[in-house]
């Protein structure tokens, strides 16, 4: 078995759950006695692309194409696709991120391989067989599914898999695959991302709060605390269907799905549909004055206490531990 990883790009930069997914593939490869290859689309620095060998990617093919320039998903499916029959690949790795989810069905179906999206541990593998240990019903389970099939195709969780640091370089080569016209029928000219903030389903530790907050002029701590942690702020429903705060930091079940290091909840009951998108937490505190609030039973640590009271003090206390 070879292993294939794509490593996604923003930018031109790669993302820490690039160096998961490399480092990923690498312990699966190291287990089977092959090695790993990595595919990188866009305009990507030679130095950023052979620094992928620092995670354990020996070789790493560069497709540097005006027409890919921009995210389009199924011809970015076609080159991966591509990428795998080309370097003999039988196992993809790619992470679960926002794009990943959309890419690895469409990878999964070209090479007419079975599929374990949301991964959360390495692979069993047995012969030609690999069980998977992935999430289920929107992160509110775990199940474990059994790939046969020849090809297969897994989706890491982003801060799943610690990041591994192999040392060495891996050499870089320039890979052009045709890309079926059919593709590129529809092509996004443009991504305007917000550079000021981190985001969220990459984050390491996200702050977050709810209509405990009473209102949308108290979000200011949230985003001091959010900003002396280096997190990301997110919401829970009800507070961005009330115009408080963006759609795009919501999280849940019907927003964004998030995995950080550290979750901090603040305000927020825990309604079943929020502890769905962020079960996958590694540590969760909550804040919140109602001692009987659902949020409590899936809490690491909870503070029961006024956030209006709790959280400055909690600034302060950061401010004072890191010499502000």
């Amino acid at each position: 078995m070879s292993v294939l990883v794509y490593a996604e790009s923003t930018d031109g930069k790669f993302k820490k759950s690039v160096f998961e997914v490399v480092s990923y593939a690498k312990a699966i490869a190291d287990a089977v006695g092959t090695s790993v290859t990595a595919i990188s689309i866009g305009n990507v620095a030679a130095a950023d692309l052979a620094s992928l060998g620092n995670y354990g990617a020996s070789t790493v093919l560069h497709v540097a194409s005006e027409q890919l320039k921009q995210f389009v998903n199924q011809a970015y499916a076609s080159v991966i696709a591509a990428a795998a029959q080309h370097s003999g690949a039988d196992l993809v790795v790619i992470s679960n991120s926002f794009s990943g989810k959309g890419l690895a069905p469409r990878v999964a179906a070209k090479l007419e391989a079975g599929l374990a999206d949301g991964a959360v541990e390495l692979p069993q593998i047995n012969g030609g067989a690999m069980t998977v240990k992935k999430t289920a019903f929107s992160g509110k389970a775990f199940a474990i599914t059994e790939l046969t099939s020849a090809k297969k195709v897994v989706a890491l969780n982003p801060n799943a898999f610690e990041v591994r640091e192999t040392g060495g370089s891996a050499q870089v080569e320039a890979f052009s695959p045709d890309i079926p016209a059919t593709d590129l029928t529809t092509v996004i000219q443009d991504i305007v991302r917000s550079t000021d903030k981190v985001s969220l389903p990459d984050a390491e530790i996200v702050v977050s709060a709810g209509r405990g907050l009473k209102g949308p002029e108290n979000w200011g701590m949230i985003e001091e605390l959010a900003a002396v942690l280096g997190a990301a702020t997110a919401c829970s429903k009800p507070v961005s269907d009330a115009g408080w705060r963006p759609h795009s930091e919501h999280v849940g079940q019907t927003g964004i799905a998030v995995s950080p290091n550290l979750y901090i909840a603040i305000g927020i009951s825990g309604a079943i549909q929020h502890l769905a998108g962020v079960s996958a937490s590694k540590t969760i505190v909550v804040i919140n004055k109602d001692p009987e609030a659902p949020f409590f039973k899936a809490a690491d640590y909870g503070i029961v206490g006024d956030a209006f009271e709790v959280v400055p003090k909690l600034i302060a206390a950061i401010k004072a531990y890191k010499g502000n």
